[in-house]
C-alpha cells in the first residue's frame, strides 16, 4: 500500500483528497503547511506527495524548491493557477507533474499511477531488467521560423498542427484535455473543436512519429485528453 502525503490547507479539498485516496487503497496523510509536510516526511515516509502551490506558511513562495530540498519523492503539484509560464515554472523548481483545480479524482488517480509506473521502469532500468527503450526522435522547434524537424529532417505543418506542437514542446509531459486544446487554438483557428482536435493530432503523429499507429512521443490520456513526451 502506498503512501500519499497531501500538503493542502483548504480543508474541504484537502478532506475530500484524503478520503478518496483512502477509499482507493493509499495510505493517505494530510497538513495544511510546507513546514508541517517537511516535518512529517521521516513519519510518514511517503512514496508521493500532493503539494498545493499556494501555501499559508511560505505567504505566497513557490513550496516546490523547498520540500524538493528535503526529498526525491515525486511531486504532483495542486493548484488554481492555470498560467502556462507558471506550469513551466514550477516544474523546473522540482514537481514532477501539475494539476489545475478544479480537477476530477479520477484524473488525479490516473496521474499518480503514471507516475508511479514511470519509477518502476525506471527502478527495472536500473537493475537491467527492463526492455532498452528505443532510440529517441529528436525533434526541434524553431518559433521564430516556424520550423519542425524531425531526426534532421524539416516537415511540413498547418498553421494550426505547428501551433498545437508549440503548446506541447513548451509544456512537455503536462496533460492537456481536448477543451484546454480548443481554447488554445480558437485565437488561430476559428473553427476548432473537439473533431478538428483529434483531426490535427493524428496528423502531426503521422509526421513526427516513427510509428503513427503506436505513438510515443504525442500520448492518448483515455477521458482526459492529450500530453506530449520526448
Amino acid at each position: 500500500m502506498s503512501n500519499v502525503l497531501i500538503i493542502e490547507d483548504d480543508n474541504m479539498l484537502g478532506d475530500t483528497l484524503s478520503l478518496y485516496l483512502t477509499g482507493e487503497g493509499y495510505n493517505a496523510t494530510r497538513v495544511e503547511q510546507a513546514a508541517e509536510g517537511i516535518a512529517r516526511l521521516g513519519m510518514v515516509q511517503p512514496d508521493i506527495i500532493l503539494l498545493d502551490l499556494l501555501l499559508p506558511d511560505l505567504d505566497g513562495v513557490n513550496p516546490c524548491p523547498l520540500v524538493r530540498k528535503h526529498t526525491d519523492v515525486p511531486i504532483i503539484v495542486i493548484s488554481s493557477e492555470n498560467n502556462i509560464s507558471e506550469r513551466i515554472r514550477t516544474l523546473t523548481l522540482g514537481a514532477d507533474d501539475y494539476i489545475c483545480k478544479p480537477f476530477s479524482m479520477q484524473e488525479l488517480k490516473a496521474r499518480i499511477e503514471a507516475l508511479f509506473r514511470r519509477i518502476e521502469i525506471t527502478r527495472l532500468q536500473a537493475r537491467g531488467l527492463a526492455p532498452e527503450a528505443e532510440p529517441e526522435t529528436d525533434i526541434v522547434l524553431d518559433l521564430a521560423r516556424r520550423m519542425i524537424t524531425v531526426d534532421g529532417q524539416v516537415v511540413e505543418t498547418t498553421f494550426s498542427e505547428f501551433e498545437l506542437m508549440k503548446l506541447f514542446y513548451l509544456n512537455r509531459g503536462i496533460v492537456f484535455s481536448r477543451y484546454a486544446l480548443i481554447q488554445a487554438l480558437r485565437g488561430t483557428d476559428s473553427f476548432i473543436n473537439e473533431r478538428a482536435v483529434d483531426v490535427h493530432i493524428n496528423h502531426l503523429r503521422r509526421k513526427i512519429e516513427k510509428d503513427p499507429k503506436k505513438p510515443k512521443l504525442i500520448r492518448t490520456i483515455w477521458g482526459i485528453g492529450y500530453k506530449f513526451m520526448q
